[in-house]
């Protein structure tokens, strides 16, 4: 397929700007694969569509307090420095992004802080943007990460025009983050709440997490028509054996199998092997899923509403047909369903 079938018209007004009041009380459409019917509910009658022992699989993955502003030396510019990962914790050397780049040569030095308290090097050029910066700070490493941290706030995404807030802090991590790594957060996750998660324990449907460091890639434009020639930015992530446990018993049931996000859905198809079972991974994927593709192991999935022309549209557009997922965004629009990272949800059934 091309770049252009994946572009429709998104007035600005219908991206979310904040979460709705209660995680789990956005709305949901839901599409059934098979007759094309499309139902409008509440997220947290998702319940409705699952039984006892069906298996929802969620990205454990933690947000961590990306995005910096800086100073540079002598002449005092405002630079934005966002932080991707950690590359060697004793010499505090960062993989970063800086804006803008063309102030930001090697020797430069970066102050952070009200009272200068940080103070960064530039150590290499990586890409157009992309910097290594080497932290100058005397202490033990958690200490270092604590006041790196302190001075970060929550990455929005680049489609959330405004400046992040304290309530971002809570409400841009999903309840159930405990592996940090990512630099935005799986938005799928961010409807379920405690009292949902418990009211489906209750049900007898169980958890299954992988985990998967979200980076920057879903954000990025891709530059080719031809998606044959598009290459994913890879993402660390891991499955361990208990993950592939739960799953796989449900298979062997019959039972539904649900992926949360269109993370989960890269990384269990990556890590899913010929017999149709997931397996223990860990190490990096790049995995780009654009139609037709043959999933081989999930029989539902949450996505939130995507961006035009965006890898998670597309992935959504694999899973669910492409004319059936189009046609539930026109509706959506005309329903006025809330787009990007806080807005609404879709849940896509396959059997």
């Amino acid at each position: 397929m091309k770049l252009s079938q994946f572009k429709f018209k998104l007035p600005e007004e219908k991206i979310a700007l904040h979460p709705a009041k209660y995680r789990d009380e956005s709305r949901l459409m839901v599409v059934h694969k098979a007759t094309g019917q499309i139902e409008h509910v509440i997220f947290k009658d998702i319940l409705n569509y699952f039984d006892d022992k069906d298996v929802f699989i969620f990205n454990d993955t933690k947000v961590f307090p990306a995005r910096l502003y800086g100073n540079k030396e002598k002449t005092g510019a405002r630079i934005e420095v966002f932080l991707l990962r950690e590359l060697n914790e004793e010499l505090r050397l960062w993989d970063v992004l800086v804006d803008p780049a063309r102030k930001i040569r090697i020797g430069n030095k970066l102050y952070f802080g009200d009272d200068d308290s940080m103070v960064a090097e530039v150590i290499d050029n990586t890409t157009s943007r992309g910097r290594t910066l080497r932290f100058l700070y005397d202490g033990p490493h958690d200490e270092f990460k604590k006041a790196l941290y302190a001075l970060g706030e929550p990455p929005l995404p680049p489609f959330i025009h405004r400046p992040a807030e304290p309530e971002d802090e809570e409400r841009f991590q999903t309840i159930f983050a405990k592996n940090e790594g990512a630099v935005t957060v799986p938005a799928a996750g961010l409807h379920f709440s405690r009292e949902l998660m418990k009211r489906m324990e209750i049900k007898g449907i169980e958890f299954s997490f992988i985990t998967m460091h979200c980076g920057l890639g879903g954000f990025r434009d891709i530059d080719v028509e031809d998606l044959t020639k598009h290459k994913m930015d890879s993402e660390q992530m891991f499955v361990e054996s208990e993950a592939c446990r739960i799953v796989n018993d449900a298979k062997d049931r019959g039972n539904k199998v649900c992926a949360v996000g269109t993370s989960v859905m890269r990384a269990i198809e990556t890590a899913v092997g010929t017999d149709g079972r997931l397996k223990e991974f860990e190490g990096w994927t790049n995995k780009f899923i654009f139609p037709p593709y043959e999933f081989s192991l999930a029989d539902a999935m949450v996505s939130n509403f995507h961006m035009p022309l965006s890898t998670m549209l597309m992935l959504v557009c694999s899973y669910g047909g492409y004319e059936l997922i189009m046609d539930a965004y026109n509706i959506a629009l005309k329903e006025g369903y809330r787009f990007g990272t806080y807005g609404d949800a879709m849940l896509i059934l396959d059997k």
